[in-house]
């Protein structure tokens, strides 16, 4: 006998309990399936973002940064401290109990909004009379029903043609997150997100450390005057970055891993490490969902195909977050996540792909929203830029980071923002001003005559925005 739900929720991450917890809240009867296991096989709901993503490689990097402060910076302060050093199960114990309490969290609201939760894969396995027959397969097999469904099943770390993740040795984001001991040598392939902050981690408590990028500009999504600086940050810190590098034959042995691989100028080289992260990308995972069976549409890729509202192919039935087009960031699942549940709803969900706000928390950390500045001049927009650098403002040098500056692009004729970027210090609390004045239209000169507070970062957002018209009142 199947169990009756308004709404099915297959997978647990950022995008489906989110959409679970709002179908809730809007008087809908909500299941929500997840698979995820905690260490001793119980539910572990949050999806990749919380189990081996986002919260863990920021707890590793507040670890990996109060140690290099404690070695690096406390003597600026007249802070005498003598022979730091680390305790990396220990750092990583934390770690553990910090995605526990988001796990725990997450099975608190379920609780709190009357969503049903059940541990286990969830898959279609046949339409029925206005809706679907949703199985699954856990501990105990369970048969679920619903008019709607949302698919919110996330991706799953590419791997290098023919180098599959072993998670001892070629590490994805996964391994990376569960290294026991500090690493002499740390090989990454491709300056992605995770590795770059995984990077960061590592190279901050003692490994060498030597990023292998097949394209020739570094970060190339991000705005390059803003790419520059950053670069300039990490080849300083001595992360080793390798630009246009063509990796061949990767072997792995007792001695840890070799990889082949040919330099920007054509030279061959060998590069030996003792772990190897893979950071090139993530594919949208519909593994066993059993989409054919039911003939739901998936692209080349293998995304789930939904239109601008996230409908699917099959009628009642949604998709979010990374198995769906556009970036593979956590907080658009969930704001996809509430607005499918808003349009079941009969409601009018919103979601502004122009002020989505990227991050990256290396340090200095790297945050932008809108378009760079290389986007603009390929479209032929006329724009106006402003930059304002960290060195010029007095909370950043009373915190001993004054790396980095906030950049503003705005339109040459109306003023409005199309962009803001930042690297430096808390860039991804600062990004968040942009967001709101972007989503609002607001122009650069709104920005530039708002009283920010003394001494503060966002103070640096507003003479940047001030640049704009060539008007910075402290550089």
């Amino acid at each position: 006998m199947s169990k009756q739900f308004d709404v099915i929720v297959i997978g647990g991450g950022p995008g489906g309990y989110i959409a679970a917890i709002r179908a809730a809240q809007l008087g809908f009867g909500v299941a929500c399936i997840d698979e995820w296991k905690n260490d001793k096989g119980g539910p572990a709901p949050g999806g990749t973002c919380t189990n081996v993503g986002c919260i863990p490689s920021k707890a590793l990097l507040q670890s990996s940064e109060h140690f290099e402060h404690a070695n690096h910076h406390f003597a600026d302060h007249g802070i005498s401290a003598r022979d730091v050093k680390m305790d990396v199960a220990k750092m990583v114990g934390r770690k553990d109990a910090v995605v526990k309490q988001n796990n725990d969290g997450i099975l608190y609201l379920f609780k709190k909004n009357k969503v049903s939760f059940f541990h286990g894969r969830g898959s279609f396995v046949k339409a029925v009379d206005g809706g679907y027959e949703i199985k699954v397969s856990g501990a105990a097999e369970e048969i679920l029903t619903a008019k709607q469904v949302i698919v919110a099943t996330g991706s799953n770390a590419r791997a290098l043609p023919g180098v599959p993740f072993d998670e001892e040795n070629i590490l994805s984001n996964d391994g990376a997150l569960r290294i026991g001991a500090v690493p002499k040598k740390l090989g990454l392939i491709g300056s992605g997100v995770i590795g770059l902050e995984m990077g960061s981690v590592w190279r901050r408590l003692g490994a060498e450390v030597t990023v292998l990028e097949g394209l020739p500009t570094f970060l190339g999504a991000v705005d390059e005057q803003i790419a520059k600086e950053a670069k300039k940050a990490f080849d300083k810190q001595g992360l080793k970055i390798e630009l246009g590098a063509k990796v061949g034959e990767i072997k792995t042995g007792k001695a840890g891993v070799s990889v082949a691989w040919t330099n920007a100028k054509g030279e061959a080289q060998t590069l030996a490490v003792d772990k190897l992260i893979v950071s090139i990308g993530r594919v949208p995972n519909t593994t066993g969902l059993n989409a054919e069976g039911v003939g739901l549409k998936l692209d080349e890729r293998g995304a789930i195909v939904v239109d601008d509202e996230c409908r699917t192919s099959l009628p009642g039935v949604w998709a979010v977050g990374d198995v769906v087009r556009g970036p593979m960031l956590a907080h658009k699942a969930e704001e996809e996540g509430v607005a499918v549940a808003e349009r079941i709803a009969g409601q009018h969900g919103h979601v502004n792909f122009n002020t989505v706000p990227w991050v990256i928390y290396t340090s200095p950390e790297i945050a932008w929203v809108g378009q760079t500045e290389q986007q603009l001049k390929s479209a032929g927009r006329a724009y106006k830029a402003g930059t304002f650098p960290f060195l010029a403002n007095g909370r950043a040098r009373a915190l001993g980071d004054t790396t980095g500056m906030v950049k503003f692009l705005a339109d040459a004729a109306t003023d409005e923002i199309l962009g803001v970027h930042i690297v430096g210090p808390m860039a991804s609390e600062l990004i968040s001003e942009a967001v709101v004045a972007m989503e609002f239209r607001a122009s650069a000169e709104d920005i530039a005559r708002i009283c920010h507070a003394h001494p503060s970062l966002s103070e640096a957002t507003k003479e940047a925005a001030l640049a704009v018209d060539k008007r910075t009142l402290n550089f």
